[in-house]
């Protein structure tokens, strides 16, 4: 990864890389890069961290604005033999300073606003690192870039295959993230090896415009750039904002082929699909991973491209392991899950007769019913198992014995890529290892197929429902909300928090919506602003219980979180 950019241009790869706004690393104020122009960067960036005194083996924490300039920052620090932590800055003062605190970072780089706004929380960042260097502007007990830049890089360091190559945080939806330490066997060899092959229909073209939109301090991104550069698309292009207004002129200025976006912000920018000069027409792959995507997301964005066989995958995976499962979803996949549903197939999604392999029976209790039939694509179907790679089963969770199709249990996963250990959590990553099998902390159902469908995180499962599917299912019934989180208050009715543009909603409509649904709590209605999120903007359930009820408390044991 220290020279992955010249590697790539010694091969004669031609890519152009676009990007939305300048990198925040200093002296950059262009908006396109070719390979050699990247590569110059990271080697100059690697002068200035090893001026700052970062050698083999050291830490280098980055937390700044979401820019894909992450993924460079990290490559110089491998340049040089260290270890890069990339944290995200969403993160609030008091988890950033535990995680800068289990890392002890040779240097931190971060930004001056940052420092500024954790001091003011109660935290300094900058006592946790040896040494602070800003990319902008200056404080106390931090050095400027400037006094640094234009030292001479020292050549690039190889390491063994297992050794410490990048440090990523989960996304901490349910508390204080936990640091996953990869290395060059698992991430590189393991995962980004294996998206780097043309595959038919979905693998990356010479032709193609690649677009991502992600959270670019997590590791998905990390492994992104060491795959799509080895296919050498002729352009990339990268969006970091999610305004909806920017983000279409930027769009229609390099109309992408290939999409990637993290599920909120296909969330944020469907609206775009239904104007008539919309930028998706081009797109002949969507990728989405982190989180389920929508139906009605799915049926926007399929609907938006005028390209023929049009596919979208879905990934499901985690920090620790990389992708366990795919999903793919077509128009005419849509269609058929629509009629099928409008029309009542017994067989579909669960509805009877279907239910003792689509998940009828949660957690042993009874869901069955109709209520899981979404009226279309089920976004909460995983799909299966990645070939070859990735093995799944489904686990009774107090002792652990295999589970028959169609019952409910934990899901346990068994991949060569999953990352060696936990940073400064050993404890807790041996708990949830049992027998080279990683405890997702996951409940699912397998059908007879081998077909994964995810009911919710164990922490906030209730037997004999699903969170996820009820919030489908509400989200496919009302256009109108934004978005739809059920939340368990434990011993009390599932929660509905209705999220919409204004904090208003049809009380009328709603009734008509959960009329044949499982027992429902009063709902809460709240604005998309008051929602508190991760930095891939996934919802942090517990933080939201809390604000609503006073309550820390929660469904499941919450042991493998």
């Amino acid at each position: 990864m220290g020279t992955l950019f010249d590697d790539c241009a010694s091969r004669g790869g031609a890519t152009l890389v676009r990007l939305d706004r300048p990198f925040d690393l200093p002296g950059t104020g262009a908006t396109t890069y070719d390979l050699a122009q990247l590569a110059a960067l990271v080697e100059e960036t690697a002068g200035w961290l090893a001026a700052a005194g970062v050698r083999a083996r050291h830490r280098v924490a980055i937390v700044k604005d979401n820019h894909w300039d992450y993924d460079l920052l990290a490559c110089a620090a491998v340049r040089l033999g260290a270890v890069p932590a990339q944290l995200s800055a969403h993160l609030a003062a008091e988890p950033l300073g535990t995680l800068l605190d289990r890392l002890r970072p040779r240097l931190l780089v971060t930004t001056a606003a940052l420092l500024a706004r954790h001091r003011a929380a109660g935290v300094d960042p900058a006592r946790l690192a040896a040494r602070t260097v800003l990319l902008d502007g200056t404080a106390q007990g931090a050095t400027s870039v400037d006094e640094l830049r234009g030292a001479r890089a020292p050549g690039p360091r190889r390491r063994c295959p297992d050794e410490p190559l990048v440090i990523n945080h989960t996304s901490g939806t349910t508390g204080v993230p936990k640091l996953v330490v990869h290395s060059t066997r698992t991430i590189i060899h393991k995962l980004a090896r294996f998206e780097a092959f043309r595959y038919p229909r979905i693998g990356v073209r010479r032709d193609d415009t690649v677009v991502n939109a992600s959270s670019y301090a997590h590791g998905r991104t990390f492994c992104w750039t060491a795959s799509v550069f080895c296919l050498a698309p002729k352009e990339i292009a990268v969006l970091t904002g999610t305004d909806p207004e920017a983000a279409d002129l930027f769009l229609r200025a390099h109309p992408p082929t290939v999409l990637e976006a993290l599920p909120s912000v296909y969330g944020r920018l469907a609206p775009l699909t239904r104007r008539l000069d919309q930028p998706f027409h081009r797109v002949r792959l969507f990728v989405s991973t982190y989180d389920a995507v929508h139906p009605p997301t799915l049926r926007a964005f399929l609907g938006a491209t005028r390209r023929r066989g049009a596919v979208w995958m879905q990934g499901w995976g985690q920090t620790e392991t990389g992708p366990l499962t795919f999903r793919f979803h077509t128009r005419r996949a849509l269609r058929r899950a629509d009629a099928a549903a409008a029309a009542g197939d017994p067989g579909h999604d669960g509805t009877p007769g279907g239910a003792s392999d689509r998940g009828g029976a949660a957690g042993g209790g009874a869901a069955g019913g109709t209520w899981w039939s979404g009226g279309g694509q089920d976004a909460r179907d995983l799909g299966r198992p990645v070939p070859f790679k990735t093995r799944l089963r489904v686990v009774d969770p107090v002792t652990f014995a295999p589970l028959p199709p169609g019952r409910a249990g934990l899901l346990l996963a068994r991949t060569a890529a999953r990352a060696p250990t936990y940073l400064g959590e050993r404890e807790r990553w041996l708990a949830k290892d049992r027998d080279g099998w990683w405890n997702t902390g996951d409940i699912g159902v397998r059908d007879r197929s081998g077909t994964i469908r995810l009911l919710d995180r164990e922490v906030d499962h209730t037997p004999g429902t699903s969170c996820l599917q009820l919030e489908d299912l509400l989200e496919d019934r009302l256009p109108w909300l934004r978005e739809c989180v059920v939340l368990t208050p434990p011993g009390q009715e599932p929660v509905p928090v209705l999220v919409t543009d204004d904090g208003a909603f049809d009380r009328a409509d709603y009734k008509r919506a959960v009329a044949d649904l499982p027992p429902l709590a009063e709902p809460v209605v709240r604005a998309e602003d008051s929602i508190p999120r991760t930095g891939t903007g996934k919802v942090r359930r517990h933080a939201l219980l809390e604000q609503l009820t006073g309550r820390r408390d929660t469904a499941g044991s919450g042991r493998w979180t």
